[in-house]
């Protein structure tokens, strides 16, 4: 497997630190369905993770697969290190 560069790592932290905070305010959302904040939170976050996604997958390739992500030319799904194995 191939060394990536530091920034691979910061860039993939912060989306998981994200998605991690997303999870939590789902759940907290379940039972507090009004929470207007929490509501705005979640929103902000999501907006936030599109962002981060985007800028991730332009500098190092696809992160997610089924369709939520886009493929340069030629195919470039099977270039590892996967986001998961590292």
């Amino acid at each position: 497997m191939k060394q990536m560069p530091k920034e691979y790592y910061e860039q993939l932290e912060e989306l998981q630190a994200v998605d991690f905070a997303l999870v939590e305010l789902t759940l907290y959302l379940d039972t507090h369905p009004t929470d207007y904040q929490a509501i705005q939170q979640f929103n902000q976050l999501a907006q936030k993770r599109k962002q981060l996604k985007k800028q991730f997958e332009a500098a190092y390739g696809p992160l997610e697969q089924f369709g939520h992500s886009y493929s340069n030319y030629p195919w470039n799904w099977d270039d590892t290190p996967w986001p998961w194995q590292v």
